[in-house]
This record gives structure tokens, sequence and C-alpha cells, in this order.
């Protein structure tokens, strides 16, 4: 079979929703569904600038948005006007000549940001019939809501409020579909009528699952406890709350001053004001096992959302990928968030680690936890509960793969 991935990112893009993408089509070529001359193709509105990642497609084909057009500091609204009359037309347009060339027999519609306009003209003109005169399967996965993030602000708040409705008439369309969370399924039920098939999120691979109940698996030394941060930083305050919390345990009399910070991505933060060169490292971006495998040299994961509720469309709806890795790499996980948001109601269903929801954290209790005994094989064992109950890949990959292949139908 054929199948087209239409999105935002190219393959081998850096950041959590594209690694998702990645790990969900690991083998698809080579699957019990799919015929020898199987092939995944790639449609996307920014080009490949990095193929460390090691994601092959049979073809990719790319609607460029420059750079420049890109609404980020400067003319923000004209930007984002120009890109909705004048660029998403025409990226239409491609989009549609692509799928008559490849002719595929299932199209991965993932609408994000600005290929949500595309994407959409495509599906709601319904022009995207073959040759034969029918359509392909679509399945359709939504990882986040483009009112979210200050969208709103930078981009108009009408803009972002209709491609939100845009992205939910996709979404209903589909022949199959899912979301990056159990709330956000909930939500767009509510708010389509359509049901999806599941959570699709990333998830721990069967040698993961051997790692964590592996009670001998490697235990990183003790003397110096590494807390361990990936990926890009999207609440500066939190997260420089938790660094001032860290560093008063560092200089307390009775504290650990052996507490040292590690951070992996593709931005530095060396020049923000709560950056410790002295007990600080960035390593810099990493793909997936080789960040794996670094993850599980340190004794704690850290993932900070928004302590108040006022990006509620991110906050309670999306999924913070960095929670499952640090589930796979068998770390205990210290959490900050409103309580309301969907990473911390499954920190708390699931007792991996530490959760925080107050902006007067505890030094003490946060010191306390740091340095208890055992902590590393009670959390591995609930990290091990949390992966079987809501992340196990081969069983979500599969029934991705069976949404693809027709085995499965809309509101299933």
């Amino acid at each position: 079979m054929k199948l087209l991935v239409a999105t935002a990112f190219p393959p081998n893009a850096p950041g959590g929703g594209p690694a998702v993408v990645r790990q969900m089509l690991r083998g698809f070529a080579s699957s019990a569904i799919s015929q020898p001359e199987s092939a995944i193709f790639w449609w996307s509105c920014h080009s490949e600038k990095d193929r460390r990642f090691g994601q092959e497609v049979s073809g990719h084909w790319c609607a460029g948005i420059p750079d420049k057009l890109i609404p980020s500091r400067r003319f923000t609204r004209l930007k984002a006007f120009l890109l909705e009359h004048v660029w998403a037309p025409w990226a239409a347009a491609h989009l549609l000549r692509t799928i008559r060339e490849i002719q595929p027999d299932c199209i991965w519609m993932i609408p994000h940001d600005w290929s949500i306009y595309p994407l959409w003209r495509v599906m709601a003109e319904g022009k995207w019939r073959m040759a034969d005169g029918t359509n392909p399967r679509v399945h359709v996965t939504i990882q986040d809501y483009p009112d979210a993030h200050n969208h709103g602000a930078v981009w108009g708040r009408a803009r972002a409020e209709r491609m939100a409705r845009m992205q939910e008439e996709i979404y209903c369309l589909a022949t199959t579909r899912d979301a990056t969370s159990h709330p956000m399924l909930d939500d767009l039920e509510k708010r389509t009528g359509a049901k999806g098939v599941q959570m699709l999120h990333a998830g721990l691979e069967p040698e993961d699952f051997d790692f964590l109940k592996n009670p001998a698996a490697h235990r990183p030394p003790s003397a110096i406890i590494k807390i361990a941060y990936a990926g890009t930083i999207l609440v500066p305050r939190e997260f420089a709350l938790f660094v001032e919390a860290l560093e008063s345990i560092r200089c307390h009399p009775t504290g650990n001053s052996s507490i040292q910070f590690h951070l992996w991505g593709a931005h530095s933060y060396r020049s923000e004001p709560w950056f410790r060169p002295s007990w600080m490292v960035e390593h810099g971006n990493l793909p997936e096992q080789e960040l794996l495998g670094a993850l599980r040299e340190c004794h704690w994961g850290f993932i900070p959302m928004s302590l108040s509720d006022s990006d509620p469309r991110y906050n309670r709806f999306s999924f913070p990928t960095k929670f499952i890795t640090c589930l796979a790499a068998g770390l205990p996980v210290i959490t900050i968030g409103h309580p309301e948001s969907s990473v911390m109601k499954m920190a708390a269903a699931y007792n991996v680690g530490v959760t925080i929801t107050s902006p007067q954290i505890s030094v003490e209790e946060l010191a306390s936890a740091l340095s208890a005994p055992g902590t590393r094989e009670r959390c591995r064992a609930e990290a091990l509960r949390c992966a079987r109950a809501e992340f196990d890949a081969e069983k979500i990959r599969r029934r991705l793969w069976d949404c693809f292949a027709g085995g499965i139908i809309a509101n299933e």
C-alpha cells in the first residue's frame, strides 16, 4: 500500500510531534499489512534541513513556506494574512497535485499550525479523488490545537479560532481519527460528534519494557544527582522557579551540593539569567535512541507545564512527549503544572515521582524526595504500570496501521 503523510513538518524534523510520527512508522514498509511495493511518501510545509533522525521516505514533496513569511516577531498579522490568503491556496493546489501523482491508498493527515489551511481546503472541497473516481482513506491525528500557545495574540484571535474550527472539520471528515491525550479525545468528540479510535502518542517499545522489568538494570552512580530535561522550554517562569529551588537545595548547609541539571534540545539557554554553568550542562539535540541512552544515565526527569490555566487549550489537552521518554528511561519524574493539565492528571493517576502544583515550591520536600532511598525502584514499577496501560507502542502502532489498511471504520 502507498501511505502519504501530510503535515507541517518534514520527515526528520526535531521535536516531540515528529518523533511520535517516526515511531509509529517504524517497520511499516515491511509490515504484514504491506505489499512488497509499499512505500511512505511525505508532504510538508517546511523543507528537510537535517536527516539525523533517519526517517526514510520514497518521496518528499514540500510546499515550502519562506522563512521570512513565518509570523514570529515583526509584522505577524500581515504575514499571517499572506499565509492564509496567498500561500494557502497555492499549497492546497500543490498538495492536490501530489495526491494525484502518488495515488495513495491512505493519507495520514496531521493538521498542525499552517498546514491546517491546505489540508482543510483539500478535505472540505473534496477534490482528492483518484483516477478511478474513488477517494483514498484519510486518517487524522490531532497533536496540538492551533489556538494554543498564545497564537491568537500573534496571528489574530479570529484567525486562530478559524484555524481551530478548520482543524475540527478535518477531524470530522476523516475516515478514522485519533488525538494526543484522553482529554483531547473527549473534547473533540463533544465538539464534532466524531469518536477517535485511540490516544496516539509516543510509546514504549518491547526493549523498553524489558528494561523496566529488570530490577538489575543499570543504576547510575548516586554520588551526583543528575536531573534531566529534554526539549524546548515552553514555560520559562516555571522552569526558572524550579532552578531557583534546586539552587536553594545546593546552597543550604544541609542540602545536596552535588545536584546537576542536564539539558538536551535544539535550543541553547546559556544566556538565560537562571543558567548556572557550574552545575548545568547542555548536550544539544540527539536522535531518539541516543537521547534515551543518555537519559538512563540520569536519576530524575523534569516535566514543566504552566502553573496557571491561562492557556487551557494547550495545558488541558496537549501532552508532552518527554513524559513518555522519561518513563522509557526508567526515571522518576518531577512534574510541575496546573492540576487540570493533562500531564498532571496522568502523573496523579500513576505515582511516578513528585508532583508540584504551586509556585511556592517546598525546598525541604523536594530535597527529601531527591535523596530518598528506593525512589528509582518504586517509580520504575509505577512507570511500567503506566506504560502498559497508556503507552504501549506496539499496541498503538498496530491499531494505527489497521486504520491505514481500512481494518477499522469511522466511529467504531
